[in-house]
């Protein structure tokens, strides 16, 4: 009878396996491997002990010291593990990160707030449309809010401080007992004392779980803290990417503790954290030595405190700071040199002389600038035809949700060493043009080492098709300008040049347009115009040429309908391509069914060849 009371259930959420004491009996087994692996956990959390006093325990329960206004009540317990505090607090509670109905709030006030008699929790809202004034009540200021309804005052016992990194682990990771698996029980010994284990085979089989987990995610999960030192490298030292977004953590000091306990963490995700980070430089050598993403987003952390944090971030390679307010105030020096990826999004306070001071980072590949609100930018040490030496790895450019209206921001870019991927999406250039292909060909145009734009590949044989129309839709310019065709006398002014300073290399490249293809300055409304073109037939050379007259607009598909009537073949078997005299020896594919003779620059002239 007393054996059974004894017992303490291991479905516990510490994972407690049921012990039973059995005084005075001799040696046992010794414990497995696994076994041995929770000697620790046992030890701390199952003292020797008479068994009155754990039956004692079970019935008090865990201590709180009450208050003079909350005696008799405890905090509750819930089954995720979360707890509610009731009115026993202290002081230390100020800046502790707290939850109410789902709500994220930071602590700035404890204390009375008479006329109401009882302790009150003044917080500040994440979400300042949740609160209902500014911090003070009736005439008295008890803390401050950044906006007139970001406070409320809310009683203790309404509000959840959450648990701690393992806890929250374990209540989502841990599986549940089988029931073959709760009823077996073993014999081990700890110190001088026999103890019956029941469950405990369930236990080692949550920790293995648990020492095999390496990609986690605790998102909203009220996490505040790391737990007791050192359970974290105990339980699951094996963990490399960690997603603790959206939680309970108040200081970069929590974030140490966890991270100081997981060695091979690499990816660390800690958006909308509202985080204390330090005031001064600190050297933290091997804490984040393996992190190479960190995710910062709506965490309130400031450039300065980027750079003060940064030398504890010894290799990383990409760092998101969406949402923050960043004003980038001093220019990285021996810190972030590794980073590849860089994100600024939504701080709306970045201008293009701020980002002339990451403009040196050396690995820096990958540069996200959405919604800054940026709408011009220029490199002074480039002119027309030159590259800078800023941004001398830059790869990848994100500039959408902007306010890009002028097509000087795309000569830049065109500048950029190493470009070859632009995403450009909903800005004033772009979006309120009507005709969202020629917008899509004029950028292709100007930015000549493009490959991919908008996330759609840039083939060969658009390229050169953006390039033929742009260097025919600005030819009357480029002539009213002192262009032409003679090179001897093709001199157009600065302002031209200045305007479209890649036409002169696509005029080497393709030849200065001829008079007859600038009848007007946009040859792509002409949905009519006729081309007079030869149809040839490379494999089938006892086939005449023929001549036919066509239409620019013609799909490529209805071509070979034509086609298909004409010669008696299936148009699934009849391939294009064709051939100008301005480019002898090269045969472009017309492989896009879809696309129009226009699209791939097909002019008068020219010849299609038809295999099958």
């Amino acid at each position: 009878m007393g054996e059974e009371l004894g017992r303490i259930s291991a479905g516990s959420p510490n994972l407690r396996p049921r012990l039973a004491y059995r005084p005075g009996e001799g040696t046992t087994q010794s414990l497995t491997p696994a076994e041995a692996g929770f000697s620790i956990f046992l030890k701390k959390h199952f003292r020797s002990e008479p068994e009155a006093s754990l039956r004692n325990r079970a019935r008090r329960g865990p201590r709180f010291r009450p208050s003079r206004l909350s005696r008799g009540r405890s905090p509750h317990l819930l089954d995720s593990g979360y707890i509610i505090m009731n009115d026993a607090l202290t002081s230390d509670v100020i800046g502790r990160r707290v939850e109410v109905n789902g709500e994220h709030a930071t602590v700035r006030f404890f204390g009375d707030v008479p006329p109401v008699a009882g302790f009150w929790l003044g917080v500040e809202w994440d979400n300042p449309e949740r609160g209902k004034h500014d911090g003070s009540h009736e005439g008295t200021v008890y803390f401050k809010c950044r906006h007139p309804t970001g406070g409320s005052f809310i009683r203790p016992n309404k509000v959840n401080f959450g648990v701690d990194f393992l806890t929250a682990l374990k209540n989502r990771y841990v599986l549940e007992d089988g029931p073959e698996e709760d009823g077996k029980e073993q014999i081990v010994t700890i110190g001088n004392r026999t103890v019956q284990t029941v469950g405990f085979d369930s236990v080692i089989k949550r920790q293995s779980q648990l020492n095999k987990l390496e990609d986690i995610s605790l998102r909203n999960c009220a996490v505040n803290g790391a737990g007791d030192k050192g359970g974290i490298a105990t339980a699951c030292p094996h963990i490399r990417k960690v997603d603790l977004s959206r939680n309970l953590l108040s200081s970069w000091d929590d974030v140490i503790d966890i991270a100081d306990q997981l060695k091979d963490l690499e990816v660390l995700n800690l958006s909308e954290n509202k985080l204390e980070f330090p005031s001064c430089s600190t050297s933290l050598i091997g804490t984040f030595s393996a992190l190479k993403v960190l995710v910062l987003n709506r965490t309130g952390i400031t450039w300065a405190e980027v750079l003060r944090c940064a030398p504890g971030w010894p290799v990383l390679e990409e760092l998101y700071l969406g949402s923050n307010n960043i004003c980038i105030s001093e220019r990285p020096v021996d810190v972030l040199q590794t980073v590849k990826l860089l994100d600024l999004s939504s701080n709306q306070l970045i201008d293009e002389n701020q980002l002339f001071l990451i403009a040196y980072l050396p690995r820096l590949e990958q540069l996200i600038l959405s919604n800054i609100g940026i709408s011009s930018i220029h490199f002074p040490d480039a002119g027309i035809g030159c590259k800078t030496s800023l941004f001398p790895s830059l790869q990848y450019l994100v500039v959408n949700d902007n306010q890009i209206s002028q097509w000087s921001f795309i000569n830049e870019l065109d500048k950029l060493q190493s470009l070859d991927t632009l995403s450009c999406v909903r800005n004033p250039l772009t979006a309120g043009s009507k005709d969202s292909q020629t917008t899509r060909q004029f950028i292709i145009a100007r930015i000549g080492q493009l490959k991919t734009l908008d996330r759609c590949q840039i083939l060969p044989e658009e390229r050169r098709g953006a390039e033929l129309d742009y260097r025919k839709a600005f030819g009357n310019e480029w002539k009213k300008a002192g262009g032409h065709q003679n090179p001897d006398k093709n001199r157009p002014n600065e302002e031209f040049l200045a305007a479209h300073p890649r036409y002169q290399f696509l005029c080497q490249k393709y030849g200065a347009p001829e008079d007859g293809e600038l009848k007007t300055q946009q040859p792509f409304i002409l949905k009519n115009q006729l081309l007079t073109l030869k149809i040839r037939y490379p494999d089938q050379l006892d086939q005449k040429v023929l001549e036919k007259q066509l239409p620019d607009s013609m799909t490529i598909q209805k071509v070979k309908g034509l086609l298909s009537r004409l010669l008696k073949v299936p148009v699934s078997q009849l391939l294009l391509s064709y051939e100008s005299p301005k480019m002898p020896g090269r045969e472009i594919e017309l492989e896009n069914d879809q696309q129009s003779l226009q699209f791939y620059s097909v002019e008068n002239g020219d010849s299609l060849l038809v295999r099958w």
